[in-house]
């Protein structure tokens, strides 16, 4: 079996995303490609969260032909290939259809940096792309060019959901997880009144921090 430790690795962050309520029933998935090979670890098609074992994840190469599982990849396989050939930086992808963040989606609408949280790890708005069809490299097409020249580590595809990159599948994870949380406040505020922007230049100052201070370093 090639890849076990990544394929444990993929598996074990699935159950992530019903426990953050990031996805419901079969719906999103996540992928790794592991540094020395190149080679994708991602979720398969159809399966239930909980039904998801190490031996059942799908290995691709960057073009999603399946070189090692029994079981057909996920039906977003060409988009997570597509990311990952144009973003030689990135080793982790999710797709989720978390709510709040999906409800801005589905209005085509950014969601506007306005709390520090945000500032901290998206450095500004999570930026809304256009609509694409499942199945073939369009959502990984509208992902890159969403996500070009932003720091956010998140897009959302309108009418469909969210897709978020990272320097690891747990970045990926915690990026989605990040992405409705600041979805969900956003929309709550909304109800109370006008958000409030932040100004461009502390959002600048807050990621900075967040980024090269926050944490152990």
């Amino acid at each position: 079996m090639l890849l076990p430790h990544l394929r444990e690795e993929v598996c074990r962050l699935h159950a992530e995303l019903p426990k953050n309520n990031l996805v419901a029933w079969t719906s999103g998935n996540i992928s790794a490609r592991d540094p020395a090979t190149d080679l994708v670890v991602i979720k398969p098609s159809g399966l239930r969260f909980e039904d998801l074992t190490p031996a059942s994840m799908v290995v691709t190469d960057l073009r999603g032909t399946v070189v090692d599982g029994d079981l057909a990849p996920s039906s977003d396989t060409a988009s997570h290939c597509y990311i990952y050939r144009q973003m030689p930086g990135v080793h982790g992808v999710a797709h989720t259809h978390s709510r709040y963040a999906t409800a801005f989606a589905v209005v085509g609408e950014a969601i506007p940096c306005v709390t520090t949280a945000m500032a901290d790890e998206f450095g500004g708005e999570i930026p809304c792309a256009g609509f694409g069809l499942i199945g073939g490299e369009e959502i990984g097409a509208l992902v890159v060019d969403a996500l070009t020249g932003h720091r956010s580590p998140a897009a959302l595809l309108r009418s469909h959901g969210v897709f978020t990159i990272g320097e690891s599948a747990e970045a990926a994870v915690k990026a989605a997880v990040m992405t409705e949380d600041n979805a969900a406040i956003v929309w709550t505020a909304r109800q109370l009144g006008d958000v409030l922007p932040i100004a461009p230049a502390d959002i600048d100052r807050l990621y900075e921090r967040y980024q090269n201070v926050y944490g152990q370093r």
